[in-house]
């Protein structure tokens, strides 16, 4: 690029000269430039100032080596809000707003009930479900400090009332008991071709394979869970597109009742759930 560059000339350059989508050349001049995407696209020749050009050109530069777009830029956005993300945690992805989607249905508003988050990573399930159901107690444990540091920064630029614990799974959570679990755990096989294209090149290896054949998390999270439910609460996961029977299998080892699997946008099987027993009513005396 020369020294001297209008925004228009620099997303010309991005896309001819490295072959970025037009729309993520634009959403990084953006960020570089503090311009709305209406500013960037109405005035094309505004000037890009050396500091700015600098800046762009480094990350055009990442993302063409294949980094993505959202550590690039450090957030990503999840049920119409923006979550701060890094390479200590997951990228918010779609799907998972269908995890949200079957806790919010479990959990009527107006009444207080309590839920916690497993592997939360950004916090992006707990902090949403606190936010839209505001009198939920929501609990959101993680075994990454790291990752708890971002989780906890996303709170409170949401204004998200959650307690952020560090804990491997359910183990620094003796005694306390849930209405509602949720996880999205690490369910990739390791042997899996994905884990080395895209954007999984970049997240963190820990958060997207448990090893092995990819149900590790989901089956150790099944196992533990009824200890930590209320009678009649649910235990709801996400996992992978061809675990879904697996993982009702898992439950109804457990016991749990009602066992259904959601499909995705795409019709692919993607959330799973079942409910704990519901307390028994004891017998009157004749």
């Amino acid at each position: 690029m020369s020294t001297s560059l209008t925004y228009g000339q620099a997303l010309v350059h991005a896309a001819r000269g490295r072959s970025l989508p037009a729309a993520e050349a634009r959403l990084l001049l953006q960020h570089v430039t503090g311009s709305t995407a209406a500013q960037v696209i109405a005035h094309p020749g505004r000037p890009l100032g050396p500091v700015d050009r600098l800046r762009f050109e480094s990350l055009v530069e990442r993302r063409a080596r294949g980094e993505p777009i959202a550590y690039l830029v450090g957030w990503r956005e999840f049920f119409g809000r923006r979550f701060g993300v890094g390479p200590d945690v997951l990228i918010p992805r779609p799907e998972t707003e269908g995890l949200v989607e079957a806790a919010l249905a479990r959990l009527p508003a107006g009444e207080p009930r309590s839920i916690l988050d497993l592997g939360t990573g950004s916090g992006c399930i707990a902090i949403t479900i606190a936010l839209e159901r505001p009198g939920v107690d929501v609990v959101a444990v993680d075994a990454s400090g790291d990752a708890l540091a971002v989780a906890r920064r996303n709170a409170a630029a949401l204004d998200g009332r959650v307690e952020f614990v560090e804990s491997d799974w359910l183990s620094a959570l003796a005694g306390r008991r849930f209405d509602i679990i949720v996880a999205n755990p690490p369910y990739i096989a390791a042997g899996d071709p994905h884990l080395g294209q895209g954007d999984l090149r970049f997240e963190p290896r820990h958060a997207l394979t448990p090893g092995v054949d990819g149900l590790a998390a989901l089956v150790a999270i099944v196992a533990q869970s009824t200890r930590a439910l209320n009678p009649g609460g649910w235990l709801l996961l996400e996992h992978g597109h061809d675990q879904a029977a697996a993982v009702r299998a898992a439950l109804e080892l457990q016991r749990y009742r009602d066992v259904f699997s959601d499909p995705d946008l795409a019709g692919i099987e993607r959330i799973s759930g079942g409910r704990r027993a519901p307390r028994r009513r004891a017998r009157s005396a004749d």
